[in-house]
């Protein structure tokens, strides 16, 4: 970053006028104007504003070197009092640091899963589909309740995309296990649509985010054709206060506003991100994951076949460590460890395909999100909010009310166990990934939650198979 102005001012015998020019930039505001995007973006403008700043002044201490006697001494200023600047900056939120430079997901490992990936392995191979996310995490150290440490977040996932905010999409909603929150889905099963974008934060800030996307939407939208503003938005919630000051209500509509504005499609990025941050699965650090199928139906031999995608996306905050299950190999009950007594977390998952299937069809998706769950090994305990959401982006304009009736195309039921087997694996593999593309993190009252090591795991399958 440059160097404060007081500083510079007092090396104005040493710096020339452009030197100064260069450091007296005030980058605050910069800073400042990207608070309202995701964490992850404020992070690489920060960045990318520091390397710029950093070249600038290599050039005029190079310049200075060669042109004054002083050089020596004017480049061992300006390295010291860039550390002291440094030090002395407040702390951002971004993510901890990871000694993974490299994104490794479950299939770079060399873990088998069935079925064929879409190009991305995401939710967002499905065409439309946007992905946004605002990840807050500030503190260390003991709990101090409306302080920190932070450890959370926002993720926001558009089912049309940006482009299509106000076009509904067919939906079917299901429950696992109802030890949780997923706000609309009432209004879903009674109406079969998805009215609007979903979002997933933690427990104790569903009421906030539920609120912020109805303001949203109200800045985004318009009145429906009768001239009432009108919604119930999808909200849900897994519990991360194991990590995170959940009772300090660090989600503010600000994050969600964040998560909402950022979406967009392309890859997805998975584990301690988003609603996933302070998340644990299998007392692994846990997180979000995302995977997707290639589905290809055909009626006869002599027919072309028709090719389909369907994406899962999940927060995955659940199960105990002996009962991770990796592609059939038994891999908790070889790594012994424990974060807690029991069990107390959750699993919100977003079924997506652009198959054109009818709510109640769609309802039935849903429900498969449990059997790829069951592969890892989970048995959906007491405590745990299991809920999940299935969605196609098929069918477009058929909640317009300009017309009496709408042509809807659909699947019949007779060939949709393609797209079950679909669900199944996308779930099983997002689950992994969740777990493989991630990092240890310590949060609240100094509580560390290690992540899956990948060597470990290499040994395990390799072990086992």
């Amino acid at each position: 970053m440059g160097l404060p102005n007081q500083i510079v001012k007092s090396l104005g015998p040493i710096f020339s006028g452009e030197n100064l020019v260069t450091h007296a930039i005030n980058l605050n505001a910069l800073i400042d104007a990207s608070k309202h995007k995701s964490v992850n973006n404020e992070r690489k403008t920060k960045l990318l504003i520091e390397r710029w700043t950093l070249d600038v002044e290599r050039w005029n201490v190079r310049s200075m070197f060669l042109k004054s006697r002083r050089g020596l001494l004017s480049l061992f200023l300006v390295v010291l009092l860039l550390a002291v600047d440094s030090l002395a900056r407040e702390p951002i939120k971004s993510p901890p640091p990871t000694t993974q430079t490299k994104i490794v997901r479950a299939r770079d490992l060399g873990i088998p899963f069935e079925g064929t990936p879409g190009k991305l392995n995401a939710i967002t191979d499905v065409p439309g589909v946007e992905v946004g996310y605002t990840t807050l995490i500030s503190g260390e150290g003991k709990l101090e309740v409306g302080k920190g440490p932070v450890r959370t977040g926002v993720t926001a996932i558009l089912p049309r995309g940006h482009a299509s905010l106000n076009d509904p999409v067919y939906a079917g909603f299901f429950s696992l296990n109802g030890n949780g929150e997923m706000t609309g889905t009432t209004w879903v099963d009674e109406s079969g649509f998805l009215e609007g974008p979903i979002v997933i934060t933690n427990t104790h800030s569903v009421g906030v985010a539920r609120d912020a996307v109805i303001a949203w939407r109200v800045k985004h939208g318009a009145a429906d054709t009768a001239g009432y503003w009108w919604s119930l938005p999808v909200v849900a919630e897994t519990w991360d206060g194991w990590l995170n000051d959940i009772n300090g209500f660090h989600v503010k509509p600000e994050d969600v506003w964040g998560a909402l504005d950022t979406a967009h499609d392309g890859a997805v990025e998975e584990g301690s991100v988003g609603g996933g941050t302070g998340m644990i699965c299998y007392e692994f650090k846990g997180g979000n994951g995302t995977a997707s199928r290639k589905i290809e139906i055909q009626v006869s031999k002599d027919a072309p076949p028709r090719t389909f995608i369907v994406g899962v996306f999940l927060q995955a905050n659940f199960g105990r460590r002996p009962q991770l299950t990796i592609a059939g190999v038994p891999v908790g009950k070889e790594i012994p460890g424990e974060v807690y007594k029991e069990e107390s977390g959750s699993c919100i998952a977003v079924v997506a395909t652009d198959a054109p299937l009818l709510p109640n069809q769609l309802k039935r998706l849903a429900r498969r999100v449990s059997l790829g769950l069951a592969r890892t090994g989970t048995i959906s305990g007491n405590g745990s909010g299991d809920l999940f959401i299935a969605f196609s982006t098929a069918n477009p304009n058929v909640a317009n009310p300009d017309q009496i009736t709408h042509n809807v195309q659909t699947i019949p039921n007779d060939l949709i166990d393609p797209l079950f087997a679909g669900v199944v694996q996308a779930t099983e593999e997002a689950v992994v990934n969740a777990l493989v593309d991630n990092h240890s993190m310590t949060g609240r009252d100094n509580h560390r939650v290690e992540a899956l090591p990948h060597e470990r795991l290499r040994e395990i399958m390799k072990h086992f198979r």
